[in-house]
Parts: C-alpha cells; sequence; structure tokens
C-alpha cells in the first residue's frame, strides 16, 4: 500500500526537498519561522529548525515589502518562495506583482529573470468572510509574466512547487485552505509536475468538466454519481490555470462535444469564461451543446454558514448541472 501524506505535508516536504538541493531557495512571510509554528498551519513547520532563520525568515505584517524583497533577492541570484498569508492580501502588493515581478524580464530585454514563488492559500468553506476567501486567479492569470498554478491532491501540491520553483519566471501558487488535509498518494522524492499539463482523472464520453484546486474534489464526487446512472464524465484536473493545458481539453471535448468548466471563483469574468471562449472559437461545429460554466455567486464570500454553504459550486449543483447539460 503506497504511504499517504496531506497537502499539507506535501507542500512541506517540496520546501524542504528543494532548500536541500539548492542553497538560493529561500522561504519567507509571517510567522513562517519555527517559533511561530511554521505560520499559521504549519506548513513551513522544521524548515527554519533544519535550514536557519537566514533562510527561513518570519517578516512584519507588510505585504508588499516581503513580495519586494522577494524580488530584489531573485535579481541578486537566489530563488525566494514568498508567502502571503492569504489570496486576499495579494492585493495590498499588487504593484510589486503586476507592475515588476510580472513585468522585469520584459522590460529588460530578456537580461534578467525574477524566479519567484508567491505561496498564497484561500477557500470558502471556514466562514473567514469576505477578505480572507476570494479565489483572485482571474486577476493573475489575466497578467502577462505571470504563471498561476492551483492544486488538487498531495502528489501535484509537491511536483508543481517543485517545478515553480525551478520556473526562472513568477509562479503564484494557490493553495486551497479547506483541502490541506486532503490525503492522497505520496510521490517519489524529486517528483516534478510539469506547468501547463493538466490530468485526466476520468474518461468518458458523454461530458467534459474541466475543475481545478477543491472544486476537482467536488467534480469527481459528481462524477462517480452520474456514472452511477450510466453517464460518462471525461474528468480533467486542469493543475495550471496559467498556463493551461489547451491541447487536452480541446482533444476531450472534440471526443465528447460537451464542456463544463467548474471553478471556486465568482462566475463572471472567470477563467472559465476564456477557457470556454476558446472552445467556442476551435470546436463550435462539433459542440452538442453550449459551454456551461459553473462558479460561485457574484457576490462577496458571506460570513453566514448557511450562505456560505451556498455560495460556491459543490458535488451535488455540478451533478444538476450535468444533468440539464446533457437534457
Amino acid at each position: 500500500m503506497m504511504a499517504q501524506i496531506t497537502i499539507l505535508e506535501g507542500i512541506n516536504r517540496a520546501l524542504a526537498d528543494a532548500m536541500a538541493a539548492d542553497e538560493t531557495v529561500l522561504c519567507f512571510g509571517e510567522d513562517v519561522a519555527d517559533p511561530e509554528d511554521g505560520g499559521v498551519l504549519g506548513v513551513t513547520k522544521g524548515l527554519s529548525s533544519r535550514f536557519g532563520e537566514h533562510r527561513v525568515r518570519s517578516t512584519p505584517i507588510a505585504e508588499q515589502a516581503i513580495i519586494g524583497a522577494a524580488i530584489g533577492v531573485s535579481l541578486g541570484g537566489f530563488k525566494p518562495v514568498a508567502e502571503i498569508m492569504l489570496m486576499n492580501f495579494t492585493t495590498v502588493a499588487m504593484d510589486m506583482i503586476v507592475n515588476h515581478a510580472a513585468k522585469l524580464r520584459f522590460m529588460s530585454g530578456g537580461q534578467t529573470n525574477v524566479p519567484i514563488v508567491i505561496r498564497t492559500m484561500t477557500g470558502s468553506g471556514f466562514a473567514n468572510g469576505g477578505q480572507h476567501s476570494d479565489y483572485l486567479e482571474a486577476w493573475f492569470a489575466h497578467t502577462a509574466g505571470l504563471k498561476v498554478v492551483a492544486p488538487s491532491n498531495p502528489a501535484d501540491a509537491y511536483g508543481l512547487l517543485l517545478s515553480a520553483i525551478d520556473d526562472p519566471d513568477p509562479v503564484l501558487f494557490i493553495e486551497n485552505l479547506p483541502t490541506y488535509f486532503t490525503k492522497g498518494e505520496a510521490p517519489a522524492a524529486g517528483h516534478r509536475v510539469p506547468i501547463g499539463k493538466a490530468s485526466v482523472l476520468a474518461e468518458g464520453a458523454d461530458l467534459t468538466i474541466i475543475a481545478y484546486a477543491r472544486m476537482v474534489q467536488e467534480a469527481k464526487a459528481a462524477t462517480e454519481a452520474l456514472a452511477g446512472q450510466g453517464i460518462g464524465v471525461e474528468l480533467i484536473d486542469l493543475r495550471s490555470i496559467a498556463p493551461w493545458d489547451r491541447e487536452t481539453v480541446l482533444a476531450s471535448v472534440a471526443r465528447t462535444g460537451r464542456a463544463m468548466i467548474v471553478h471556486e471563483a465568482v462566475t463572471p469574468f472567470g477563467v472559465g469564461a476564456e477557457i470556454s471562449a476558446v472552445i467556442n472559437e476551435s470546436l463550435f461545429g462539433a459542440l452538442k451543446a453550449p459551454v456551461k460554466r459553473l462558479g460561485a455567486a457574484f457576490c462577496p464570500v458571506p460570513f453566514s454558514r448557511p450562505l456560505e454553504s451556498a455560495f460556491a459550486p459543490t458535488a451535488a449543483t455540478i451533478e444538476a448541472a450535468a444533468k440539464a447539460l446533457l437534457a
């Protein structure tokens, strides 16, 4: 039987393995060092004790300074992994991320790279309210020069983070808070998942569902329920949002003739809109039904538990939307 680890453990292992293999890899952010237990959920626990506080350093509550420092040391030959505790807090550092990290390679004529990884977590389901739970990936996917990834299981969390640290350009690494303790097979040491390559989790002839992060787990439950009703779903875990795996998605939709994109971010102007547009442009004549986008309600994430539970897609709403699409 394969050893099991959680997504949180997969991220911690990837950081430890990367730092052990390369002395230029650094980690810093709010409370990431061991006296503070490796962050609010312990993702970086043990790293400062092992590698020293000169490589794993807790910072003040100053997101712009965290990203600015990451950019600066990356230009000096280091590979920093900067943690922004919650994705909503990236807004404080948007100038540094969008105007500096994403553009310096282009504006220097390719003379300099910015090999930084920005780790951040988000996700509804914990009653954290509207300023702590948003999925904002579409903002960053819309920014040329940034890569955006969002793993859904421990092996991908480990492999994508190693690939992100290897990458010569800035990568936003989105972690989903409600899935931190999801268990899965432990990857082999050094396992890497290529950025921009999706994973086909289930094969089917009736419908293609494209999802990422926690919505993969919801879509997987819906796929299994639909299979029991004789409906074959091809389930694609996108894994990388920017760049995304157009070839795998288009090949699947060409076979099934129907597509649904599911994400936790609000539906309007989201990642689903971009994927839907590409599917329509490329496969208009092959579609048996309009492409379906299924995302969260267009409102701030509610603090109220009953409202929050109705905010984002679930296995039940995905199943119902799939049946409607097939009808």
